[in-house]
């Protein structure tokens, strides 16, 4: 037999023999309060990206992150990423990304976790049952903003790797952070930065994992696609300055009037995308996905109770799930420049922008739906004969991302979910944009996956937002049980 393969056949041996389970299960167990307690620490930390007058939290928070990979000895950076421009013209320190790594040992599989620790605005005011930002634990749920996205999966993950160090067990795959604070708003900086590091600190990974998402179900979940986005600005411009309707209404053609014409003929009541091209590019459902939507655990009566409506756009789970998932849809977001406040104003807006965004699938391409949407609104536009303009702006063009369920990551994610709640995942995709992992995909041409642990009634981005206690603990043990899996995966195997 040849020397090599002997060897990984009995490093793959010997790491399923030295696999210590129940004791790392037993540490976690005895740790708990502990975890609560530092994701109590990082919630209270108003990290909120999108306000520019907590970027000295958010530096806060980063400085955190890094202390704490710090004290576990962990090889850790700082990686400046730039300046953010105001639209005041003023430029703002972009928060650093901190990169670490435990082990690195070349015989083993490295994997490289992806996660992020800003979060979206919160107040009391917005009708939270508790401050957002003090952790607050009823029956079972821990509240605070960022608790379910993305802090407790990103202590999670480092829990996970502080339990092999403290029981001094072997790490059985060398570990890599990417932990950032800009995720909410963009992501500023970090695809330049990958780029960058892509032979220094990427070069040796072997897998991405991202736990950025949730679950579908009560059942554990494993998911392997999301969508991507294109999102729209449409300005009509007419008159040089806002009219009095009483005394020009009749006499000249209103922009709102066009904005929502042409608005109009995006989709039909249906849910029928009716630019031309669209629908035509979407990758056929093939049927073993038909096969695995019919699989997947998922009450749809639940779901409507939760979203408040008493119909939905179809009235089956597999057309649900494919139009949540793998199909694209448009969406009007608003209107810019429209009367919105309260009361009444007679006013003939001189300028209105919509806002809209087309989720875009596997086999869209952002530029050619950039052109397509462009090019269908001018002519629906022409065909009004408006004497107003009309300016279409993308201002986001991202890409849907997709992994092959067939790859020995999923197969060791299944085996680890197994192992901690001992059923099978389901397979899943999410509906919304995660754009770092196509990134790494492109840049690095390695497998993802990603492996939520939060669950699906957690209220991301919503009041309330929570992860339960249960997700907290079980969800270390599953990575606990993940890093295993992946380091007897064969390493010719990419």
């Amino acid at each position: 037999m040849n020397p090599q393969v002997l060897s990984s056949i009995l490093l793959v041996v010997s790491a399923v023999h030295a696999f210590q389970y129940q004791e790392l299960v037993q540490y976690v167990d005895e740790h708990k309060e502990e975890y609560v307690e530092t994701l109590r620490d990082w919630v209270a930390v108003e990290s909120d990206s999108s306000n520019v007058l907590k970027r000295p939290d958010l530096h806060n928070m980063m400085e955190m992150v890094a202390q704490k990979l710090r004290l576990m000895g962990g090889t850790v950076e700082l990686v400046d990423v730039g300046e953010q421009e105001l639209p005041d013209g003023q430029t703002l320190a972009l928060p650093k990304v901190v990169t670490a790594q435990f082990g690195n040992d070349p015989s083993k599989h490295t994997v490289c976790v992806y996660g992020h620790v800003d979060v979206q605005p919160a107040k009391l005011e917005d009708g939270w049952a508790t401050d957002p930002y003090n952790l607050t634990d009823l029956n079972g749920n821990l509240y605070g903003r960022g608790a379910s996205d993305n802090k407790a999966p990103v202590l999670a993950w480092i829990h996970a790797v502080e339990a092999y160090q403290d029981l001094n067990m072997e790490l059985p795959v060398n570990v890599k952070f990417v932990i950032e604070g800009m995720e909410e708003t963009g992501s500023n900086g970090l695809d330049a930065m990958i780029l960058a590091q892509r032979d220094t600190f990427f070069s040796d990974v072997n897998y991405f994992i991202i736990s950025d998402c949730g679950w579908l179900s009560r059942r554990p979940a494993l998911t392997y696609g999301t969508r991507g986005n294109c999102y729209f600005f449409a300005e009509v411009e007419g008159p040089i300055q806002d009219l009095h309707s009483g005394v020009y209404g009749g006499t000249v053609v209103e922009p709102m009037t066009d904005l929502i014409g042409i608005l109009d003929t995006l989709i039909s009541p249906s849910g029928k995308i009716l630019i031309p091209g669209i629908r035509e590019a979407v990758a056929p459902l093939s049927d073993e996905e038909w096969k695995m939507y019919q699989d997947i655990e998922f009450d749809m009566e639940h779901y409507k109770n939760k979203i408040g409506v008493n119909q939905l756009m179809y009235n089956n789970k597999v057309d649900l799930l494919a139009h949540m998932w793998r199909y694209p849809t448009v969406s009007i977001h608003g209107i810019e420049g429209a009367f919105s406040n309260p009361g009444t104003k007679t006013v003939i807006p001189a300028k209105v922008t919509a806002k809209f965004s087309i989720r875009q699938v596997p086999n869209m391409d952002p530029a050619m739906v950039k052109k397509q949407v462009t090019d269908y609104l001018h002519s629906v536009f022409a065909k009004r004969k408006s004497p107003n303009k009309l300016k279409v702006t993308m201002v986001i063009g991202a890409k849907p991302w997709l992994s092959d369920t067939q790859h020995p990551l999923f197969e060791a994610g299944k085996a680890a979910v197994k192992r901690v709640f001992n059923v099978d995942p389901d397979l899943i995709r999410e509906g919304g944009t995660i754009p770092i992992a196509k990134t790494f995909q492109d840049v690095t041409q390695k497998s993802i996956i990603m492996m939520p642990i939060g669950g699906f009634d957690d209220g991301l981005h919503s009041q309330n937002e929570k992860i339960s206690r249960y997700n907290y603990i079980e969800g270390t043990k599953l990575f606990i049980a993940f890093l295993n899996e992946v380091s007897q995966i064969r390493k010719t195997i990419v």
